[in-house]
């Protein structure tokens, strides 16, 4: 049984990583620290995982307790990896790394201070983390110890562009990333506009024109995109509906195959003529994919749900550690949603 600790285990994408990992059948939970949360029970915060972890305790952040684990998941927020990484990858322990943050994701060290308004504190250690969508990028964690999981956002448009720009059915630029998100997005603790009274009955755009996902969704995709996210009244989920020119005569059957042929195989995608649909896949690590052309205006739309906590976070985060480990991705991780 290989031995996890969760950095940042309190927030919402630690819970989540909590309750998959009790379920999981080769990992379990040795190191759960959460600093704002440390002394408290992971039952008393989240009572839901009370019977998995009856003795569990959220604790500071102690870098030889974690550097002893065989998996690392780094669940902060960003900026924080960043100042802690360098010293678990120079230990030399054999831990494979992953990091949900945003932190490791950009080839490009000079974008974090373009979208992120800050200097990246560890540049030289960009290139040992692979990509983490395993479906488009498997091939760079060959070798790897360390990944860089993607965003909720990220994720959803990348798995419904990248296969349309890189078969060259959609012209890669002027593409149009619409997209909503669950307000759990958003993080664990209150914010003014993520509370009840705030979201309910509301759906608001933000990040015009400068969400900082927005150079990952353009290295992920290989599109260049204008995003726009949503905030939707719902706990979890992400809908991303993408619009881009053809490059070509197409029809959407021919834009189905291209989907279906991209994923053929791949145990976490499902593409079909269904409209895809949030609560599909709620709980789960599952992407839902459909695509149209539409004669009429000569757009092509492309379609993805997720589950943000899920293939959108923490779900991805165990797939990707399950690939580390040379274990079977799926270990661990539902592809049926839940439902209603």
């Amino acid at each position: 049984m290989l031995s996890v600790a969760i950095v940042g285990a309190s927030g919402f994408a630690g819970a989540e990583l909590l309750r998959i990992m009790a379920a999981h059948p080769a990992m379990a939970v040795a190191v759960a620290t959460g600093d704002s949360q440390a002394g408290v029970a992971v039952g008393h915060l989240y009572p839901s995982l009370g019977p998995a972890y009856p003795d569990l305790i959220f604790s500071s952040y102690e870098p030889d307790e974690v550097a002893g684990a065989d998996v690392v998941f780094l669940a902060l927020p960003h900026g924080a990896s960043q100042r802690i990484v360098p010293a678990l990858l120079e230990a030399g322990t054999g831990a494979r790394i992953v990091d949900l943050a945003a932190d490791f994701r950009l080839r490009d060290p000079a974008l974090y201070q373009q979208w992120y308004g800050e200097t990246h504190e560890a540049p030289d250690h960009l290139d040992a983390f692979a990509y983490g969508l395993p479906e488009l990028y498997r091939d760079t964690f060959a070798g790897a110890s360390a990944v860089a999981a993607p965003g909720c956002y990220p994720t959803a448009a990348a798995l419904a562009l990248a296969p349309l720009v890189r078969a060259g059915v959609i012209e890669p630029d002027g593409v149009i990333v619409d997209a909503a998100s669950g307000v759990s997005g958003a993080g664990r603790p209150a914010k003014p506009h993520t509370s009840f009274c705030a979201v309910d009955e509301d759906f608001t755009a933000y990040g015009l024109l400068d969400h900082r996902h927005t150079p990952e969704i353009e290295q992920a995709s290989g599109a260049g995109v204008l995003f726009t996210p949503h905030l939707a009244p719902m706990n979890r989920g992400i809908l991303a509906t993408c619009y881009a020119r053809p490059s070509g005569a197409c029809d959407s059957d021919d834009l189905l195959s291209v989907l279906q042929g991209a994923y053929a195989g791949e145990p976490f995608v499902t593409v079909s003529d269904r409209p895809p649909s949030t609560k599909a896949t709620l709980g789960s690590n599952s992407a839902h994919l459909t695509a149209r052309h539409d004669s009429r205006t000569g757009w092509i739309m492309t379609l993805c749900a997720i589950d943000n906590l899920g293939k959108g976070a923490s779900g991805q985060a165990v797939q990707c550690a399950n690939l580390l480990s040379g274990i079977d991705e799926t270990a661990g991780l539902a592809t049926v949603g839940m439902y209603p």
